[in-house]
């Protein structure tokens, strides 16, 4: 009897020691997001059916995708059509994106979503105007917050010098609102930025027949790039700033902000690959304290 109490309070004082420790539990979003850019939408190329192939793809993601943030070039082109077929693409998007997307999104403007047409500035649609209707905005550019993330959503596709066609960059006014929205913001905030034309990317250095030097234009990168980051550098709770326009994915980390542009949902014009980029989306996991993770899914 003795033995056997003695091994019984053997047993008492190992029991803490073999007992499990407490569990920890991996750090869980507080937001996924789908970053759909450049679907270009009409009616040819099977466009309709391999977008909503992508959409479907997004839905099925698991866990599920909370938000869908659509980059611009939403539709394939108004740029001097004619209102027909500018109707006519608009009228596709709302039919396939109220049939086949239960996710929420929010738009960004692209260059193909504006009237470009210098001869039409008395029409009703010119500029960016047509575009703001269908989509429910007041304005092109705008923030909201959601899930203790706030989220910056840019215009940034501006007349050129001559006022006949686009270059990226945000102008006076807009550039000033910025400031003000990143300055009225809780530094413990995390922000996300949104843009259609890429505030910073490497794409752009992928070109095949380079003699001594490379060759940026005003209409494939933002123009005011210094500009933004300078003042990104003030705001630290700047995290990520996605983009599209070029097709191309890449990422580029620069003074602790990650510039992500991520190809096209149409590929190369829903002809393939666009060089290595296959159609796909961005899916992002946004954490509590600011961090992420992304990558990119090919549908």
């Amino acid at each position: 009897m003795e033995r056997r109490s003695a091994l019984k309070n053997i047993g008492l004082l190992l029991t803490p020691a073999l007992a499990p420790g407490p569990i920890i539990k991996e750090k869980q979003p507080v937001l996924r997001i789908a970053h759909l850019t450049d679907i270009h939408l009409k009616n040819e190329f099977t466009a309709p059916e391999k977008f909503v192939r992508c959409l479907h793809h997004v839905q099925q993601q698991t866990p599920k995708v909370d938000l869908i943030l659509n980059g611009g070039d939403i539709v394939f082109d108004m740029n001097k059509e004619n209102i027909d077929t500018i109707n006519a693409q608009w009228k596709l998007v709302h039919g396939i994106m109220k049939a086949e997307c239960s996710i929420p999104v929010h738009y960004c403007l692209g260059n193909h979503d504006i009237w470009w047409d210098e001869k039409s500035r008395q029409q009703t649609f010119y500029g960016k105007h047509y575009a703001m209707n269908q989509l429910g905005l007041s304005r092109p550019y705008y923030s909201f917050m959601q899930k203790g993330w706030k989220f910056i959503v840019l215009d940034s596709v501006h007349l050129d010098i001559d006022d006949t066609w686009y270059i990226g960059k945000l102008g006076e006014e807009q550039f000033s609102w910025l400031e003000n929205e990143l300055k009225n913001t809780d530094t413990q905030t995390p922000v996300l930025v949104l843009s259609h034309i890429p505030i910073l990317t490497a794409t752009l250095m992928i070109e095949d027949k380079v003699i001594n030097k490379w060759e940026i234009l005003g209409g494939d990168m933002h123009t005011d790039t210094s500009k933004i980051i300078n003042l990104f550098y003030q705001h630290p709770n700047v995290k990520v700033c996605l983009s599209g326009h070029i097709h191309l994915r890449d990422k580029v980390e620069y003074n602790n902000v990650s510039y992500i542009c991520n190809g096209a949902v149409s590929g190369a014009w829903w002809n393939g690959n666009n060089r290595q980029t296959a159609p796909g989306y961005g899916l992002i996991d946004l954490y509590a304290d600011g961090s992420f993770e992304e990558k990119y899914c090919n549908y």
